[in-house]
């Protein structure tokens, strides 16, 4: 059958009708399928991507869409907004999940995407679920469409994309981190669920408790997907009571989430992120905050050997002389980490996380080798002076070597007028301290000798 407007055959267009269709939700599916917004308005969150005025508003109401990279964690919109576009774009639509596809699938899509471009002149929209699980071979694939306009690559992933997506397919596409749902937006979604009677539970008479949502939005962490799902199962497994209600209450809402859910990865940004608020909290002296993240990442499961190996380089280079302790501290916790294993080693953890936190702070050992390095690999390289070399082999007093070295303790104080470098240099400058400031009056004695 040929299309009249275009001579295409219909079995390559697809009319809005079809779309729409392809699109239908079955009446079973769970609620937060059934509740997933139609349309741009309805979307909740995200304002700095689809507020007034933004970019990637203003693309999708001006028609002018580009390749996306829908970055960010589970249940924050991501396969959502992708359908909204779908429906807004005079393109067709394709819709694949990497776990599932291959190469010759790949392909095949492409051609036909070729074949409806030349012959209508209308570009296919490619969402591709979980894009980070294509390896480099697959996501080279799609670079000659991508460039070439033939198809709109619109990528969904939990990962962050630097790290997970080809770097020439992210020069071609917009990058959109999706943020974790402020607790009022999930307020939002769930009062919204409860009162619509075609998609949601608006047909059941729910009486909801105050503070139940509230406990939902707490416990989902960002994720509209998981506050749904507490949401239906808590009404769908209450009883009703004599006149038909059904009472939501705060204890319903606790059974519905059970544990709380934090999200949290092993490689990626939030294994990353959380140990640099970690030890950004233990450098700015602030127990509490070291503890609520030691806490995060001990409750999502992390490794307490990581954690703990962190702070043995912390004990020096955040710490360092300014209290000579926290490293054999750290060095002792490491060991009794070890030894202990979780659920006990947390005490050992929090222990030490305080006695770091309130340790007083000096980098300058850090710094000291730091310099040190720099001058090593940009300066000229010193050679030893004669009177520091080795004397432990035969022969090396016939080359010099020795020839006028003082030896220290021969002397009151240990204090001798000697060089151990021929370019002088200070690259150790303690600060005025704990520890550290006994060791800056010990250098200011010395150094006039020196």
């Amino acid at each position: 059958m040929i299309n009249s407007k275009d001579g295409v055959p219909t079995d390559e267009l697809f009319s809005q009708a079809e779309i729409e269709e392809s699109f239908q939700i079955p009446p079973d599916a769970p609620l937060p399928v059934r509740m997933r917004p139609a349309v741009l308005e309805d979307i909740v969150g995200q304002e700095h991507l689809l507020g007034p005025g933004r970019l990637l508003r203003r693309t999708l109401e001006s028609d002018r869409l580009t390749s996306l990279i829908l970055y960010g964690p589970p249940g924050t919109g991501k396969t959502t907004l992708a359908l909204v576009i779908a429906r807004k774009t005079a393109a067709r639509y394709v819709s694949i999940n990497a776990v599932l596809s291959n190469v010759a699938e790949m392909r095949k899509i492409q051609e036909e995407a070729r074949k409806l471009l030349r012959r209508s002149k209308r570009k296919t929209v490619l969402f591709i679920d979980e894009i980070h699980r294509f390896n480099k071979a697959q996501q080279d694939i799609l670079m000659p469409d991508v460039e070439s306009g033939v198809i709109i690559l619109i990528g969904a992933t939990t990962q962050n994309p630097s790290f997970a997506i080809r770097g020439p397919l992210l020069s071609r596409s917009i990058v959109c981190e999706l943020k974790p749902l402020e607790e009022r937006h999930l307020i939002a979604v769930m009062r919204r669920a409860l009162t619509d009677k075609e998609r949601g539970l608006g047909n059941l008479q729910i009486k909801v408790e105050a503070g139940a949502l509230e406990h939902i939005a707490k416990q989902a962490s960002g994720d509209a997907r998981r506050a749904l799902n507490a949401l239906e199962v808590g009404a769908m497994t209450t009883p009703p009571d004599e006149k038909g209600a059904i009472h939501f209450t705060a204890g319903v809402a606790e059974e519905s989430c059970q544990k709380k859910i934090v999200q949290y990865d092993w490689d990626e940004d939030f294994h990353y992120d959380t140990i640099s608020a970690f030890i950004k909290s233990l450098r700015g002296s602030d127990p509490d905050a070291a503890i609520y993240w030691l806490a995060k990442m001990l409750y999502a499961g992390e490794d307490p050997r990581f954690i703990v190996r962190r702070m043995v380089i912390f004990a020096s280079e955040d710490i360092g002389n300014a209290d000579p302790q926290a490293l054999i501290l750290a060095a002792s916790a490491f060991t009794a980490v070890e030894f202990v294993g979780m659920p006990e080693s947390r005490i050992i953890l929090g222990q030490l996380v305080t006695y770091l936190a309130l340790a007083p702070k000096s980098n300058a050992s850090y710094m000291a080798i730091e310099g040190a390095l720099e001058d090593v690999k940009t300066q000229k390289t010193e050679q030893v002076p004669q009177h520091l070399r080795s004397t432990a082999y035969s022969g090396a007093k016939k080359l010099g070597h020795g020839e006028g070295y003082i030896y220290p303790h021969d002397h009151p104080g240990e204090k001798i007028d000697q060089s151990y470098l021929d370019k002088p240099a200070q690259y150790y400058k303690p600060n005025p301290v704990g520890f550290e400031k006994t060791l800056q009056e010990r250098l200011k004695q010395l150094r006039p000798a020196q």
